[in-house]
């Protein structure tokens, strides 16, 4: 046989074949990295041209005047001109003011305050509005009694029916009470439940077929979850509904698979001679698991955790079963309170007609994708800091 029938040639057509498919193949996957990435740039590009003007608002200069009339009704504490211009949401606790300080009774006050959501809108991005207003805003602007400021009151103030004054706060608390019951409820109950499985439980078919339906419970979509959180939290042992105690023990059950799926497989990535050296050593089973494996497989555990955290925070669905969908002006003050998290705020706002609610639903969902990319690179650093090789 000669060489080049062992070695094969360039100018054989089946190696020829072999290497444009290689080629097409690697274009393929070249592709269709190309694409994903266009697909990530096109969403991030749309989501921050959207978003970022949410974190700055227009404030323009008023005189207040205290006085009966504005007792009554704050609104009256604006010249008639500014009426128009200064938001409503401005003056709400002049008559508060005054009837906590009645010296103010006959004074003046100068501050800058938030201007109507439609004339911000303007301002921002040119939409329109009646003639004689926008002559009396532009005359306001060339004077510079109106300014652009930082939008401290989007990460201070709760949802609001007016668009100008919409913030973040109410629904971030109730994010963090939420995640927070989710992950007392969750983690030690998901942990303890893999260890068993992973290093007590006998291999008969009640545990397989405990395995198998954990594995299709990490699949089951997560609306079923709100359903058995409404059926057995709520309806069942009578826990408040819209509180962030509900929403915490749902998302708990949908975050537990997670919790024992990750956690099982960093068990079983510690070697078994760690276990063999801890027996040999006279070490009960309790005590290999609880001095040896458990502190060899903690950076896993911890990453799972921490990736399943993210995906409770981002879902909606079943909240909304538990009705965290509620109009929440005020931050809850205690687990058994109404309350909302930041998806649930987010698609609130997405179905307002309002324009000025878009870049608040933009500027939202940046938040809550910057919180969301944190707690990944959370659990990537963690994972690569606290890994061992064996």
């Amino acid at each position: 046989m000669s060489t080049r029938r062992l070695t094969g040639s360039a100018n054989d057509p089946h190696i020829r074949r072999r290497y444009r498919a290689e080629k097409r193949f690697k274009a393929y996957c070249i592709g269709a990295v190309g694409i994903a990435f266009a697909i990530i740039v096109a969403f991030f590009t749309d989501i921050i041209s959207q978003g970022y003007t949410a974190f700055w608002q227009h404030q323009v200069q008023v005189t207040l005047e205290y006085n009966d009339r504005s007792a009554r009704l704050g609104q009256f504490a604006l010249d008639s001109d500014m009426r128009d211009i200064a938001s409503r949401g401005a003056t709400r606790s002049i008559p508060l003011e005054m009837e906590d300080n009645p010296d103010l009774m006959g004074t003046t006050d100068q501050r800058w305050v938030p201007v109507k959501a439609e004339i911000d809108q303007y301002l921002k991005h040119g939409h329109d509005l009646p003639a004689e207003l926008r002559q009396q805003v532009d005359a306001l602007a060339d004077s510079g009694r109106i300014q652009s400021a930082f939008n401290t009151r989007f990460f201070t103030t709760g949802d609001s029916k007016l668009p100008e004054l919409a913030g973040i706060f109410s629904a971030a608390v109730g994010t963090l009470y939420v995640l927070g019951i989710t992950l007392v409820f969750a983690f030690p109950i998901g942990v303890m439940s893999a260890v068993y499985l992973e290093e007590f439980a006998p291999d008969n078919k009640l545990t397989q077929t405990i395995e198998v339906n954990i594995n299709n419970l990490a699949a089951v979509p997560s609306i079923i979850f709100g359903l058995l959180g409404l059926a057995l939290f709520i309806n069942f042992f009578g826990v408040p509904r819209s509180s962030a105690l509900a929403g915490g023990l749902t998302l708990g059950l949908m975050t537990l698979p997670i919790i024992i799926i990750s956690t099982r497989a960093a068990l079983r990535a510690v070697p078994d001679p760690i276990r063999q050296g801890a027996f040999a050593m006279g070490c009960s089973r309790w005590q290999v698991v609880r001095d040896h494996v458990l502190p060899s497989s903690l950076p896993g555990i911890l990453t799972g955790t921490i990736i399943g955290l993210a995906q409770a925070m981002g879902e909606t669905a079943p909240l909304i079963i538990v009705g965290m969908i509620a109009y929440i002006p005020e931050a809850p003050s205690g687990i058994f309170e109404s309350a909302t998290v930041l998806p649930a705020q987010v698609f609130t706002w997405a179905s307002e007609p309002q324009q000025a609610y878009v870049e608040k639903t933009a500027a939202g969902i940046m938040v809550l994708l910057a919180v969301l990319l944190t707690l990944n690179a959370t659990a990537v650093f963690m994972r690569r800091k606290f890994e061992r090789r064996w």
